[in-house]
């Protein structure tokens, strides 16, 4: 089955574009035009990929994005008119999977969003000797992108998920921003600079650390990176 896309954007006439765009790539799309429609369809079936407009009729798509973070972690690619390096980064730091500002070009978006999936696919075809990764009371299940806590689920971006999983399999090793950013954005896709790395890392120290301000987990190494505390 190709892909299902739910295509979240309430301007009718890029509503249509996208979406034919998408169907013309051989995608199956669903749409929402609101906050109240995007939240019916997640409830009622599961997509590959949203595609989210961040200013929506009646809400914010970041608040969207962060009630879905807590149950989900189907890839989000932000649409927005906004390119302040703050929305960015909240876009980022809320488990968004990329950022696209209008106006954009469709073969950029249509590759950008192909770069996501491709990532995700990736993710779960992790070979069956290493399916799962164990560090202390954290458990990693490669095939079906799953973290659990002490038995307790905690839901992961694509992102952090595979930012996750490249540590856990260098225990106790310095991996640079140069480095970690090489292994997660090997297509360009949703690499902006340096911050993005920094903010996945404190993005995912805040759902695996027991206190996010003073990490045991992922340390820093300072001016040199970052270090996975087996």
């Amino acid at each position: 089955m190709p892909p299902h896309l739910l295509l979240v954007e309430d301007d009718e006439a890029l509503h249509r574009g996208i979406e034919f765009t998408l169907k013309q790539e051989g995608f199956r799309v669903s749409g929402a035009h609101t906050l109240a429609e995007a939240e019916a369809a997640v409830a009622a079936e599961s997509f590959d990929l949203i595609v989210l407009d961040v200013q929506l009729p009646d809400g914010s798509g970041f608040d969207f994005c962060s009630r879905l973070r807590l149950t989900a972690d189907t890839p989000i690619v932000f649409l927005t008119a906004s390119d302040s390096e703050i929305d960015i980064v909240r876009g980022l730091d809320l488990g968004g999977d990329d950022y696209i500002t209008k106006p954009f070009r469709l073969r950029e978006f249509l590759s950008r969003i192909q770069a996501v999936l491709r990532r995700r696919a990736s993710a779960r075809s992790a070979p069956a000797a290493s399916n799962v990764m164990q560090s202390g009371d954290l458990t990693l299940q490669m095939s079906e992108m799953r973290l659990t806590k002490q038995g307790r689920d905690i839901p992961l971006s694509v992102t952090e998920f595979r930012l996750l999983a490249l540590l856990m399999s260098h225990p106790r090793a310095v991996l640079s921003k140069e480095q970690i950013a090489q292994h997660l954005w090997q297509d360009g896709g949703d690499y902006l600079d340096d911050n993005t790395v920094a903010v996945n890392i404190r993005r995912l120290r805040e759902k695996i650390e027991d206190e996010p301000n003073e990490p045991q987990r992922i340390t820093t190494v300072r001016g040199a990176g970052y270090r996975w505390n087996a």
